[in-house]
């Protein structure tokens, strides 16, 4: 990929089979324009493009998340069953969710071991392992 932030989220929507709209540019420009991992909520990336001046509603910003993610560009973790971060980053790896700000960042993957996994009941197969350390302040 190039390194100007809107040929590289275009080529990252292209490789995804994602039309390049206007606004998915714009969106894909403030997730992967500088070549960096992101963890963010809707509300997180609508905040960040409002400040860029672009023009788009908290409810598209919700909908090319989803689009995004079903293109395989970006995966959904999920924490407390409510609260939605979208990653970059598409490689199987565990996170750290800080309580106190509630923010998610990267754990590193070298130090987890998963020995083993319960059997999935009958009918069906586990797709995926989600790890979150939740961590807080020590009192």
């Amino acid at each position: 990929m190039r390194h100007d932030p809107i040929i590289r989220s275009t080529d990252w929507l292209n490789a995804g089979g994602v039309r390049p709209t206007r606004q998915r540019v714009a969106l894909a420009a403030l997730l992967v324009g500088d070549g960096k991992p992101r963890h963010v909520t809707a509300e997180s990336l609508y905040e960040a493009s409002s400040r860029t001046g672009e023009r788009v509603s908290l409810a598209t910003v919700y909908n090319t998340l989803r689009a995004f993610c079903e293109a395989g560009l970006i995966q959904e973790i999920t924490v407390d069953g409510s609260k939605s971060y979208f990653d970059t980053r598409m490689d199987d790896h565990p996170h750290f969710y800080w309580e106190e700000d509630g923010r998610l960042t990267d754990a590193p993957k070298e130090a987890l071991e998963i020995a083993s996994l319960p059997t999935p009941p009958m009918g069906t197969e586990i797709s995926k392992v989600d790890v979150v350390i939740r961590l807080r302040a020590k009192s």
